[in-house]
């Protein structure tokens, strides 16, 4: 008996350490080859108290978003360092220049606008943060109103009431989809050789909602079309590619030519997925809720499981995070909320998957 209990404990002993390390392979994220859980922050408004809290619940990978000001390479070194000494990188870089009007509906004036956001691209390429995340949907209305949900406060779209009561034409004449996809291929031609000289990837966000025309304007990538299309105009280039948001593509349903796993085998199979919006809704249009990831209908684990089937190693991070009782600005208990059942979702994936 004495014997048996010392092999026993023997092989606990070392049993234990090897097990360590395959949990431990399992949830590093530090890994190249696994997915980053990240968060979006607004560079402007995050305190030195808020990256510590992030610090804190393990978070290593921001995307930073600059609203269309100043933003120069002094300005990006500085918050890179910053984040740095809270044991964060950046993974991609938001500059709203390309929102302009000017740029999205062709008007006099857009080169000027592209050129800061290739100053941009430039920068974020000198300092090796390797993702620009961007979207091109002019006179877009995201939320109807703010409602109540299991207690917590989302945004909730109505499609019924948007068209009743919040619609209205926003500029002085209706664009067609052949000119805002001008417009778009205009961009995209002088953005994206940029891109490419700074090794940098332009990732497109898709329209969120997914409606073909809003407040008179019309939108191009609210189906997998859309996308084809976009993909076909950048000549198939290795720097050209997705932030696929589940949470968008969830909102279309059956009417998005390609479901969320069939997007996420073709495209991410591809290598055509460089970000991830891992968000939740109620169900699709015509009317829906933003959740959390545990309380839609989009089956969460399985989309995690498939982006470790296809070799996704880009960020995935919280989209639109809920309001929580106490929660203001960063949002520390919703943030807090997802990026932990994220990461319950990483660890299984890759158990699972590898």
């Amino acid at each position: 008996m004495r014997r048996r209990r010392f092999f026993q404990s023997t092989i606990g002993a070392i049993g234990a350490p090897l097990l360590a390390q395959n949990v431990q392979k399992a949830i590093d994220e530090s890994d190249p080859g696994n997915i980053k859980l990240c968060h979006r922050l607004d560079a402007k408004a995050v305190t030195d108290d808020d990256l510590c809290f992030l610090q804190q619940i393990g978070l290593q990978w921001v995307r930073l978003e600059f609203g269309k000001g100043e933003v120069n390479l002094d300005t990006l070194r500085a918050a890179q360092e910053r984040f740095a000494r809270f044991g964060m990188r950046i993974y991609s870089g938001v500059h709203y220049s390309y929102r302009s009007t000017r740029v999205q509906l062709g008007l006099p004036g857009r080169d000027q606008d592209i050129e800061i956001y290739i100053r941009f691209l430039r920068d974020l390429g000198k300092l090796g943060i390797p993702i620009a995340s961007y979207d091109f949907h002019p006179a877009n209305t995201y939320t109807t109103r703010m409602v109540e949900r299991r207690g917590y406060v989302a945004r909730e779209f109505d499609l019924n009431d948007f068209r009743r009561k919040v619609e209205k034409r926003q500029f002085d004449r209706e664009y067609s989809a052949e000119q805002i996809w001008e417009n778009y291929s205009y961009f995209i031609k002088a953005a994206l050789p940029v891109a490419q000289e700074a090794s940098v990837k332009l990732a497109l966000h898709p329209d969120d909602p997914p409606v073909a025309k809003m407040n008179g304007v019309a939108k191009l990538f609210t189906h997998y079309d859309g996308y084809r299309r976009a993909e076909q105009i950048a000549g198939d280039s290795r720097n050209w590619g997705l932030t696929f948001c589940v949470g968008t593509w969830s909102e279309g349903g059956d009417l998005m030519g390609k479901d969320v796993f069939e997007m996420i085998r073709d495209f991410g199979g591809r290598g055509k997925i460089f970000e991830v919006h891992f968000r939740n809704v109620t169900g699709p249009l015509p009317h829906f809720v933003e959740t959390f990831p545990d309380d839609g209908y989009m089956d969460m684990y399985r989309v995690m499981k498939t982006l470790r089937e296809v070799g996704f190693r880009g960020a995935t991070e919280p989209d639109h995070v809920p309001k929580l009782a106490g929660d203001n600005g960063l949002q520390r208990a919703g943030t807090a909320y997802c990026i932990a059942y994220m990461r319950a979702l990483l660890r299984r994936a890759n158990e699972e998957v590898g």
